[in-house]
């Protein structure tokens, strides 16, 4: 039994039928050439004999799982892996639209907290030809970076590489070549005590910038939206690609980053839908941009959760998009000045006030009689960065699946994936209605930027 830092044992402690905390991916594959109809079932048998599984992967709540359970992990012996790795198929006619029904569905089911806390679809039946992965973690075990960094670890820029494993052993990967000596319990205490020796003179700077300087962005500043409400525990799932290049021209042209435009393209898309849904409010949008605190020299391996958090004001108020954009930029600008003088620890804390509120969300009442921190999240999680492979097959799309919480019915994730940015657009079934509608203006949104801006 190993005992789970307080990061890890909230999302289980806070996790419910309505609120899920676990984060998913869908991965959309061109079969290798020469695949026959057996193709699927020949690879899943082949990879079930891999039964050397990483303990990331054999942990469980220690039981009792709803006492103990959110303090510590157990280690299961006897993995029942073909439990965990499933084959299934789609209905017919076998198109996009009914494999994000099918991933919406799988994304709403709590995973069970009497075995390791995840699974992997293995889907056929597309009428393109392709086939679909869809996992799931929890976030106890593993934020949505080190999810992706997991996936990564399995895939291979080799078309002709056919020994790729599967996500439950992941290819170790260090970019240090000496490894570090483990610190001592001296340095470790003495290291926080300089940091919280720190926190005084941080909190003075970051009210300093919010108050008297005005350029940061507090989590009072959000108003109230048709996002901002209690949900249910069903989902729905919407995803779709846009190039690069495209992302890319804009940042150049305007001096900002592709991060920037990317919020914009969420901003605009955004803004059209709350206008389509007669829900504008008058005050911007604010968004929540979670930061990795990881540092580059993490294994593929790292699990928990080194996240942070910074306020974006996504200038939805403002009609004209390239205003937009250096709303966002600035904004973008301003918090990443802050987040780098910061410590760590410093950094951490920050972000905990930026969330604060969420943890008191479930409490009845809360989220109907007050302002929300922020209006939702928007994730930009680093993906690979060339074409990749999966014994053979062609990797065509990754689309991250987010957790929801009552006051935040809306998440958009995002990460690279060679020269396309993927989207995956997650929201509450009943709170959220059209959600495909946001894929369609997310597309106008960056018509309007390209046009705004050239």
């Amino acid at each position: 039994m190993a005992l789970m830092p307080i990061t890890d044992s909230m999302f289980l402690l806070v996790e419910s039928r309505e609120h899920p905390m676990h984060v998913g991916g869908l991965q959309l594959f061109q079969k290798p050439d020469g695949a026959d109809g057996d193709y699927l079932r020949s690879l899943r048998e082949d990879l079930l004999k891999n039964t050397e599984i990483h303990p990331v992967f054999r942990r469980r709540p220690a039981k009792p799982v709803n006492t103990a359970g959110y303090l510590a992990w157990s280690e299961d012996s006897d993995v029942d892996l073909d439990y965990h790795f499933r084959h299934s198929a789609l209905p017919q006619p076998g198109r996009v639209r009914e494999l994000l029904e099918l991933t919406s569905r799988w994304h709403g089911i709590l995973l069970d907290r009497h075995r390791p806390l995840w699974e992997i679809h293995l889907v056929e039946g597309m009428q393109d030809g392709r086939f679909a992965m869809f996992s799931k973690i929890h976030h106890a075990l593993m934020d949505g970076v080190s999810a992706l960094r997991h996936l990564q670890g399995t895939l291979s820029s080799d078309p002709y590489d056919f020994g790729c494993p599967p996500q439950w052993i992941i290819r170790e990967q260090s970019h240090e070549r000496h490894p570090r000596r483990p610190r001592s319990l001296l340095e470790v205490a003495r290291d926080s005590l300089k940091q919280l020796a720190g926190l005084a003179p941080a909190a003075f700077k970051v009210a300093n910038e919010a108050l008297r300087e005005n350029t940061l962005t507090l989590p009072t500043q959000a108003p109230k939206t048709m996002f901002n409400v209690t949900i249910g525990g069903a989902r729905r799932f919407a995803a779709q690609s846009w190039p690069l290049a495209r992302v890319r021209a804009i940042a150049t042209t305007t001096g900002t980053t592709r991060n920037d435009v990317v919020l914009a393209m969420c901003s605009g898309a955004l803004r059209d839908y709350l206008i389509e849904q007669r829900a504008l409010p008058d005050d911007p949008l604010i968004a929540m941009v979670p930061v990795s605190m990881r540092k580059q020299s993490d294994t593929a391996l790292a699990s928990g959760n080194q996240i942070g958090a910074v306020l974006c004001n996504l200038g939805t108020h403002l009609s004209d998009p390239a205003a937009r954009l250096q709303t966002i930029h600035r904004s973008m600008q301003d918090a990443k000045r802050i987040f780098k003088e910061l410590t760590p620890v410093q950094a951490l804390l920050l972000s905990a006030i930026n969330v604060a509120q969420l943890s008191v969300s479930t409490v009845p009442g809360v989220v109907a009689n007050t302002c929300p921190p922020f209006n939702l999240v928007i994730s930009n999680v680093p993906g690979p960065r060339q074409q990749m492979y999966w014994n053979g097959a062609k990797l065509d799309g990754i689309y991250p699946a987010s957790v929801l919480l009552d006051g935040q019915a809306l998440n958009i994730t995002l990460t690279n994936n060679g020269d396309n940015l993927d989207f995956g657009i997650t929201g509450c079934r009943r709170s959220v209605p059209h959600l495909q509608r946001l894929l369609l203006h997310l597309d106008t949104a960056l018509a309007e930027l390209e046009h705004a801006t050239s």
